[in-house]
Formats: C-alpha cells, structure tokens, sequence
C-alpha cells in the first residue's frame, strides 16, 4: 500500500518539507485512541528469537531506525509502533543550530537513493533532553556531533557538552564524526584527533558508576589503511563498537539528473559498499567487536546480506522512506523463516 498509495503522493512535493509534514501528521495521528495499537498490529513483530543482547543492552529486534530521521528527538515513540526493536535520535549538537541553507535534501528516483546536506540542523541538545524525558520504554540511541562554528581544536568540549546532558536519557551513545556536511568534520577521523575524542569520552564514561556503552560512526569512504586504524582505536580506547556506514561522497554508477548535487549519498548505491566494509571490520578485528549495519537496506535480503557479513544490528533511513514501514515487518519475518 505504501509503495503504490502513499509514496507517490510524498514524493510530489519536497522532501524536506514532506518530512516535517510527515512527523505533523503522525504526531496527530497518534493522538486518536487506537492509533498506536493499529501500527503495531500492522507492522510488530513480537517473538523472542528475534532479541539480541549486544554491548549489554537488550534489543527486542535488530532493526533500528538511524540517526538524521528524528534529529529532535520529537518522534522516538511513535515511530517505535512500527516495529523498530530501537531508534536512534540526533544529530544533536551543544547549541542548536540551522544547519546549511536550502534547498538541501534531494531525491534521486532513479536511483533510489538520497542526497542530503543538512548540515546537523538541530534544536540543540538540551531541547532534546526534555523530550526524552517522556519515553515510554523505546532504546534510545544518542547521536552526538559538534557545532559548525566550532573549530576541530576545540570540538572535544562539543561532544563531551552532549555526553554529559544525554546520558541519563539514552541508552548508548554514538560519536559521529563521519558527517561530509559540516566542515573538515571528517578530519577527526584520523587516527590521532580520533583517539584523543574517544579516550576523553571513554574516561568520563568509565567515571560513572554504569557505564553505557559508545559507538563510533564511520564513513564509507575510508580506505583499507584507514579502516585497520579504525579497529586499533576501537580495541585501544576499549569503545564498544562501531557503525557502518555513514553516507557517501561518491557518484559512482548514479544515473539521477541530480546526481551531482553537494552532500551525503544514501539508499540503493550504498548497499554493497557499506556491506564491503562491515565485512572487513569483521574479519580483520576477528569480531572483538558489534558492528551496526546501515546503508542501502532496501529488502529483507539487504538486512540479512549485512548481518551475515559481520552486523549484530541494523537501522534503516533511506530504506524506510523508499519502502515503508513494511520493511521492517519484512526483515524480521525473513529472519524468522530462516531461523525455521
């Protein structure tokens, strides 16, 4: 019904603004009585041989909803009614911010892919923490960045700023540091300024009487060097496990008249790499640690391609809008009939 009803219907008008339309509607929506228990009639999977425990905590399915879709942390109960074992919020930055000037979200039909750049528009992280304060038992991951303003000498203080106000509301935390749309962001990827974020974040962790666990979110960009790196800096500071992958600066193979358009590449053209380098991470760490799988989940058999490569989870975004909500009804039934 999604494909054939409702997508064509969003996909007439702007993206960005059929999005916050979108987050109107189901907030509306959710306020009918029944609402709720009609979406996870629809879309719940409820069987315990699909909860994984992983870096401690408890999913009650692999499937999670990824970061950029609900930035502001306003939407994380109701979209867990369809289905989600877990959703992770943010971008979020210490103050908020606009983020890059639009038009700065394109669809690429032909593709069936998205460009963004977004640039970590956020209401700031303490208007987030308020609205976690009404969870109703949804796992929470916390995206954390920097302020654009903020130069990389100093962007230790950001997202050490987000750490603190977040975590008595999430239930693990990711540092992200992979974003191509905020300036030389990227650069703190390298080995060094890497190891000094995360050693810093993992020592205030470590201060606290319950830990939560930290993950590091990576780009597909990186190279095979860069990636060994990656799994020295996770084993060394002792985090608990990484994301991949982030969104793409290639056009390869793109066929979209927009193709060439500035910013993140997500959907369909990043299925096989991301799952390239959730392999890699895999096999070359020898699985010392959880991967989450996202990028280019399209089909049930995406999902399982990613987990069967190395992935203890997977999220969607670019997935969930092109295919609904019933992909992740999809991937968890296909987990099951495999499981027998």
């Amino acid at each position: 019904m999604y494909r054939i009803l409702i997508r064509p219907i969003l996909f007439r008008f702007d993206p960005e603004k059929i999005h916050y339309f979108t987050f109107s509607f189901i907030n509306i929506l959710a306020k009918i009585p029944g609402f709720s228990w009609l979406c996870r009639s629809l879309y719940e999977v409820n069987d315990s041989r699909l909860e994984r425990e992983v870096f401690g905590l408890k999913f009650k399915n692999p499937v999670g909803l990824a970061a950029g879709f609900d930035k502001d942390a306003k939407l994380f109960n109701e979209l867990s009614d369809f289905g989600f074992g877990f959703i992770e919020i943010g971008t979020l930055t210490p103050v908020g911010q606009e983020g890059n000037p639009k038009k700065r979200l394109f669809r690429l039909r032909e593709d069936e892919a998205i460009i963004n750049r977004m640039g970590f528009n956020n209401g700031g992280v303490q208007e987030a923490v308020e609205r976690l304060k009404k969870n109703k038992g949804v796992l929470i991951g916390g995206n954390i960045g920097k302020n654009k303003v903020t130069p990389n000498e100093e962007a230790v203080t950001d997202y050490k700023i987000c750490f603190e106000a977040l975590f008595p509301y999430v239930d693990y935390f990711v540092v992200n540091v992979s974003s191509p749309n905020t300036p030389n962001l990227r650069e703190l990827q390298d080995k060094e300024p890497l190891t000094e974020l995360l050693t810093t974040l993992q020592t205030e962790n470590l201060n606290r009487p319950l830990p939560k666990p930290i993950l590091l979110k990576i780009a597909p960009d990186l190279t095979d060097e860069q990636l060994l790196d990656i799994i020295d800096i996770v084993q060394n500071t002792s985090i608990a496990g990484v994301i991949a992958t982030n969104t793409t600066l290639s056009r390869e193979g793109l066929h979209s008249p927009n193709k060439s358009e500035i910013g993140g590449l997500s959907g369909k053209p990043l299925t096989h790499r991301s799952t390239e380098v959730i392999r890699f991470l895999h096999e070359k760490s020898k699985g010392s640690f959880p991967i989450i799988g996202v990028g280019g989940i399209h089909t049930a058999q995406d999902a399982l391609d990613k987990l069967d490569a190395g992935a203890s989870l997977i999220q969607l975004y670019t997935g969930f809008i092109y295919e609904g909500p019933q992909l992740v009804k999809d991937i968890n039934q296909k987990l099951l009939k495999r499981m027998g």
